[in-house]
């Protein structure tokens, strides 16, 4: 399995960054994202189910959306009015259906800046 997220980079406060992630290797129930900022514990963002169940952070919800293709074995992340405080190291996640076994892709940065 694989996991292989991008999109990070620096935006400003207030602006638009999206991010993808293409999972391969598998067919899997749950997809979304986390963050982990300098110091901190990884946090849940959004994860979205395969049928379609999303759940968001409440610190992300309205200004975030998650989306996926099952098909394509796609999730991505759009965000919007982003803050300071949702700069981060984003990470994409996947759980196996069937096995239950979770995956992790290599984390892509988020700046907001200035």
């Amino acid at each position: 399995v694989q996991l292989q997220a991008s999109g990070g980079g620096l935006v400003q406060p207030g602006g638009y960054l999206g991010l993808s992630c293409a999972a391969s290797g598998g067919v899997f129930s749950t997809m979304g994202w986390y963050r982990q900022a300098p110091g901190k514990q990884r946090d849940l963002v959004a994860t979205i189910e395969r049928g379609g169940d999303i759940n968001y952070a409440d610190s992300v919800k309205r200004r975030f959306t998650i989306s996926r293709d099952n098909a394509k074995g796609m999730v991505w992340l759009q965000m919007s009015s982003l803050k300071p405080e949702d700069m981060a190291v984003y990470f994409c996640y996947a759980r196996r259906l069937g096995t239950g076994m979770h995956y992790w892709g290599k984390g892509t940065q988020v700046t907001v800046s200035s």
